[in-house]
């Protein structure tokens, strides 16, 4: 995608709701802050990502939960793995 647009992602969102637009990419915005990565890749800021996101398909209501756990489970996964290499 050159440019994203409003258009494209109310698309996604459906019934042109902006509303339902600002508060999906503010959900996924504190996501990515909190470390839950891209799903594409880019140079942008991360609320030009965060709408990219929306706009390819790929970060919608239905999955943005799902989105959240794969974080706590990495983080959980990742934990282990330092305890497990600071006791060897």
């Amino acid at each position: 995608m050159a440019r994203i647009t409003v258009e494209d992602c109310l698309m996604k969102v459906g019934n042109e709701n902006r509303f339902r637009l600002i508060h999906l990419a503010v959900a996924r915005v504190k996501q990515h802050r909190k470390g839950v990565p891209f799903t594409l890749k880019g140079k942008n800021k991360e609320n030009v990502m965060t709408l990219r996101e929306i706009a390819s398909g790929d970060v919608n209501f239905e999955n943005l939960t799902a989105l959240e756990k794969t974080l706590k489970e990495r983080s959980k996964a990742k934990e282990a793995d330092e305890a497990t290499s600071a006791t060897d």
